[in-house]
């Protein structure tokens, strides 16, 4: 009997990064555990800011226009890096966009989505990628720029929340001038963690400095 295709993703882990002497944006860690035929890699964890999420849903309803995508957190003039409900709201809500994107068939056969969840290719190196511009394929460049060095996290495992401020553009200042911030087609994603975890063995969690 055939293996049942499961994959699963979390959102974790935010954490604020420097962008220059003003400006600093949050991140989140990105990862993924499946036993799918549709990806490269059946392990891999990578970093993505807000503004990347929004690139992400608009390449991908662009390329598939009779489909709703699912929506993405909210935006707020308000949000606080401090607060750490309005972060896990929007850790959730990250995450329950990518869920609900790896159930569409249509939209797991975008390679943009692949590279986006397994290599940490800027936006514009995806497109390049995807568009032919690069010398390495899309499979190529997920080998080849994916970031694999730590071990996978528990489902259960809450994001580890720092306490610094930041807007909800993804970008924040300390001074003045804010500023803002296919690869196989007919491919399967299914939510059901206790079945993955049946047939992946899962490494304790990694705690984050």
């Amino acid at each position: 009997m055939r293996l049942q295709e499961v994959t699963s993703v979390w959102v974790r882990d935010p954490q604020l990064q420097k962008e220059d002497y003003w400006h600093s944006y949050i991140d989140y860690e990105i990862c993924v555990h499946t036993n799918s035929m549709c990806f490269t890699l059946k392990t891999s964890r990578v970093r993505r800011r807000f503004r990347e999420f929004v690139w992400l849903r608009e390449r991908l309803q662009n390329n598939a226009r009779l489909i709703e995508l699912p929506e993405l957190p909210p935006k707020s003039p308000f949000f606080k890096l401090g607060n750490s409900q309005q972060m896990d709201e929007r850790r959730q809500g990250l995450q329950d966009f990518l869920q609900k994107v790896l159930q569409s068939p249509f939209l797991l056969s975008d390679s943009r989505l692949h590279l986006f969840l397994q290599s940490q290719l800027s936006t514009d190196d995806i497109e390049a990628c995807v568009s032919g511009q690069t010398k390495y394929s899309v499979t190529d460049a997920i080998r080849k720029f994916a970031s694999s060095n730590r071990r996978f996290p528990e489902e259960s495992e809450k994001a580890q929340v720092q306490h610094h401020s930041d807007y909800d553009s993804e970008s924040s200042s300390s001074g003045p001038g804010h500023g803002d911030d296919s690869i196989s087609h007919g491919c399967s994603a299914d939510k059901g963690h206790e079945e993955l975890k049946n047939n992946f063995s899962l490494p304790a969690p990694v705690n984050q400095s």
